[in-house]
């Protein structure tokens, strides 16, 4: 149903609903960088540094699909504008944070709000245009602030540490985050569906976040704990009670949040479990790269920034190949060619020492690394939303979404678990005060750890795509019969 006022331009909606997507975007990338910084001036260890990455992935994922669910019931206008609020509002905390607790607190503030903007504002996407050439080329600028948010976001993220301090990257979401809320308030339609019943499955979101949020703090204490410690194994057994009790909820609510019958379409299934392993690797892979070039390579926030530019160029190269390449071999076949490359790319990084160069060491495994996953985004989303009812099309892009940052939050606390007892070990058997080259020397040998595990993943996920999915389950794909649907 086209929902557009007559008076209200539609072009201007999607410009500040993008600003608004364009924010959320920014603030998943654009820290990335400034983590060295971080660390060095509130004392940060390595441990909680990851959860600077994981509180706002694992608060937005966990809580994705009940922001798109609000926006239908009360109002996709209501909700975009209070995320934004939500949003701006944490992005001042983070900004004025003097200590750990406050800094990994406000990000997950943030987290909540981005939860609660992205779903809404692609709703007002595809409820201001009709469908047709102009919803097109709407979700078009959509997709492509998607990509461009991630390399701009690390790009002026290193230009606003390096010239200002690193507060400043949270700084610059509060005027634009006010901005963007008083045009909205003014010229964004209201819309809602009114169909569907009005409950909201607030025991399930909370249940399955609060699980996740259990599980990688558990991982993420072992390294000083241990495995088989009390404590570690009671935070685990919390999340196992969370996460047991979020699929109970699931199975038995009249309205669930997941309706878990949509996971026996294959499709689903595979893709998501794909792409959750998948995202596992990659979030890892980016931190502990930007930790490589500052801490080890000394790279400046700014030069590690520019550093990563190549990587969005890549993953634009071959989600264009790939668009060729999908009807020619299959939609199964192309992200198996791709997660090939990207694990290459990953091996590569384990050639890499503390006096390693960036131009013939580094590059080349990123742009393999980049490439690689433009081949795999863009197929594995087509499968994802491939062989779903038309009514289920919200959901299953918005479970594809959720995988991408659980995953992403879930490999990172295990991938660092392992970095930093390697790292730990290394300088433990020195027997001796490290110098400074042996401390570089050390977390290289942690990071070693992390990229062998990345590409493990990688791997892990290509056999499982396999396995999940036969060549007649996509052949829909192959063909074009099935159209993307964002999320």
């Amino acid at each position: 149903m086209d929902l557009r006022a007559h008076h209200v331009n539609p072009w201007l909606v999607l410009v500040l609903v993008c600003i608004a997507q364009f924010m959320v975007v920014l603030d998943a990338t654009i820290v990335n960088v400034a983590l060295p910084s971080i660390q060095a001036d509130l004392g940060m260890s390595e441990s909680g540094l990851q959860w600077i990455v994981n509180a706002y992935a694992l608060l937005f994922g966990g809580f994705l699909l009940l922001g798109g669910r609000a926006g239908d019931l009360i109002g996709r206008k209501r909700v975009f504008l209070a995320g934004l609020v939500l949003f701006t509002s944490a992005s001042l905390l983070c900004a004025l944070a003097t200590g750990e607790t406050m800094l990994i607190l406000s990000r997950g503030l943030q987290g909540l709000g981005a939860a609660l903007v992205s779903p809404a504002a692609l709703s007002i996407v595809t409820t201001t245009f009709a469908e047709g050439a102009e919803r097109t080329k709407a979700l078009g600028v959509w997709a492509a602030i998607a990509v461009g948010g991630g390399a701009v976001g690390l790009v002026l993220g290193g230009f606003l540490v390096e010239t200002l301090s690193w507060p400043w990257i949270f700084f610059v979401n509060v005027p634009v985050g006010i901005a963007a809320f008083a045009f909205s308030l003014r010229f964004v339609p209201e819309s809602k569906d009114e169909h569907v019943h009005r409950s909201f499955d607030l025991a399930g979101a909370a249940t399955v976040t609060g699980g996740l949020i259990a599980l990688v703090y558990g991982i993420v204490r072992s390294s000083e704990s241990g495995w088989g410690s009390t404590e570690v194994l009671g935070i685990l057994a919390l999340s196992a009670v969370l996460l047991t009790g979020f699929v109970l909820i699931e199975a038995r609510s009249a309205e669930p949040l997941v309706r878990l019958s949509i996971f026996a379409v294959k499709t689903v299934r595979g893709a998501n479990v794909a792409m959750l392993i998948v995202a596992a690797g990659l979030f890892a892979m980016f931190f502990f790269n930007t930790l490589y070039l500052q801490r080890v390579l000394g790279f400046s926030p700014l030069e590690a920034g520019f550093a990563f530019v190549p990587f969005t160029a890549g993953v634009i190269v071959g989600a264009t190949i790939s668009q060729k390449l999908v009807p020619a071999l299959g939609a199964r076949e192309v992200p198996l060619i791709g997660m090939g490359f990207a694990v290459l790319g990953l091996l590569s990084f384990l050639r890499l020492t503390p006096d390693s160069s960036y131009a013939t060491d580094f590059l080349p495994g990123i742009l393999l690394t980049s490439v690689g996953m433009g081949l795999v985004f863009v197929p594995i989303t087509l499968i994802a939303t491939s062989g779903v009812p038309g009514e289920d099309a919200g959901l299953a892009s918005g479970l594809f979404n959720t995988s991408q940052q659980i995953g992403g939050a879930l490999g990172l606390a295990l991938l660092s678990t392992f970095a930093t007892n390697r790292t730990t070990d290394t300088l433990s058997s020195l027997g001796r005060r490290p110098t400074e080259a042996d401390q570089a020397g050390a977390l290289v040998d942690g990071f070693h750890v992390a990229w062998l595990g990345s590409a493990i993943l990688l791997a892990i996920a290509a056999v499982l795509l396999f396995a999940l999915l036969r060549r007649r389950d996509v052949v829909a794909v192959a063909e074009g019969e099935v159209a993307p649907v964002a999320a």
